[in-house]
């Protein structure tokens, strides 16, 4: 078997390799990210392997969007790449020497030895289908991360303009109340605005379901509302209201392509309370192959949800935080999960409801359902199997 060894940069790659045997057949060869780059490299591991890519074994750290086209690049030309997390090689580097000596060519030997070592974990190769799907559920957690500041100054601004307005509709930020404020932002407009405009702007809005009778009501409580209109700040409603309809939008569209791919998959992870074809989405994209992991405590630990652990001498501490590392797509998404089991599925209410009462937190009791949580997913992936209550 022949181990090469690559260090991922923006410009350039540098890789080591040898074979089974210790010895080594290029210590460093570094080329740039360009085609020419990649079939220069290939070129020059499909000559040290006799011709034999069968025999070539490619290990990168998963460190981003440097890394994407060349791990294309390889599995088009059916190569087996390995990638590891950064972490596990930052501590097999640290274990193997004590010189604060990090440098490319270095770290390509850390990454060829932990290669051939197969004492860590690593992910295997993601089918088309499931890096889609990452792309879209990433992209849609940074669209709701983006949305969240605007929300909180819609919510200021409503309080300086209307404030009475909230409470009326069931949801601020339902298509109704977001459409009526970017047309008519506060309450001096709508309690000028003629009330058949107004009308008709409700029931456009809200599908028919609103009418006279709520537009009627709504022109009465803004005549009665304590708000000092200001035009800035009027001026600024307007422009949020239309900017959180377009993330609104954008995010409607993305779990709608989501949804498609989700359908196409027919996932049985879906099965469990709780996880629709959203939060299933973002699991199943970053968990990537369930294979992969050997346990279900391993995908724990691979969403960085297992608690910490201190032991020295006699002493073990018993309240320890949770460790917080690898995906945090990830983490978040069996957090919600958890969450919403709790409220569909009788068996995990009686679960979290259990810690609960042996007196720990909330939070520890849901900790403690995120774990039986990646067990049922790590069982139903494995088998391929419905969940059954």
């Amino acid at each position: 078997m022949i181990y090469v060894g690559i260090d991922v940069a923006k410009d350039k790659h540098d890789c080591h390799i040898f074979d089974s045997n210790g010895a080594v057949l290029c210590d460093f060869f570094s080329f740039p990210n360009s085609k020419e780059g990649f079939e220069e490299f290939l070129s020059l591991a499909t000559r040290l392997a006799k011709n034999k890519p069968e025999k070539l074994k490619f290990g990168l750290e998963d460190t981003g969007h440097y890394s994407t086209n060349l791990i294309h690049f390889l599995s088009a030309n059916n190569l087996d790449v390995v990638r590891f997390n950064p972490l596990s090689v930052s501590r097999s580097r640290a274990a193997l020497t004590l010189r604060k000596t990090k440098t490319d060519r270095n770290d390509a030997r850390y990454i060829a030895r932990l290669l051939a070592s197969h004492t860590v974990n690593y992910c295997n190769k993601r089918t088309l289908i499931m890096h889609t799907l990452k792309s879209l559920t990433r992209a849609r957690y940074r669209l709701v991360k983006e949305l969240q500041p605007l929300k909180n100054r819609y919510r200021r601004l409503i309080h300086l303009l209307f404030p009475e307005i909230q409470g009326f509709f069931s949801s601020l930020y339902s298509s109704t109340p977001i459409n009526l404020l970017a047309l008519l932002p506060g309450a001096q407009p709508i309690a000028c605005c003629d009330i058949r405009k107004l009308t008709s702007i409700l029931k456009s809005f809200s599908h028919g379901r609103h009418g006279k009778e709520k537009a009627e009501n709504l022109k009465a409580l803004a005549k009665k509302s304590i708000a000092f209109h200001g035009d800035g700040d009027a001026f600024e409603l307007t422009l949020i209201a239309k900017r959180i309809m377009f993330y609104q939008d954008q995010i409607a569209t993305l779990e709608s392509e989501i949804i498609n791919i989700m359908k196409t998959i027919n996932s049985p992870i879906t099965t469990i309370p709780g996880i629709g074809y959203v939060l299933g989405a973002i699991i199943l994209a970053e968990i990537g192959d369930i294979h992969a992991f050997d346990s279900p405590s391993k995908l724990l630990a691979f969403a960085g949800c297992e608690p910490s652990t201190y032991q020295s001498g006699k002493f073990s501490a018993t309240n320890t935080p949770m460790v917080k590392r690898g995906s945090r797509y990830l983490r978040n998404a069996l957090y919600l999960a958890t969450n919403m089991a709790y409220l569909h599925s009788p068996v995990f209410r009686v679960y979290i409801d259990k810690k609960r009462s042996q007196g720990k937190h909330f939070y520890t009791a849901i900790s403690h359902g995120i774990k039986k949580l990646s067990r049922v997913i790590f069982a139903i992936l494995s088998q391929n199997s419905v969940y059954c209550e």
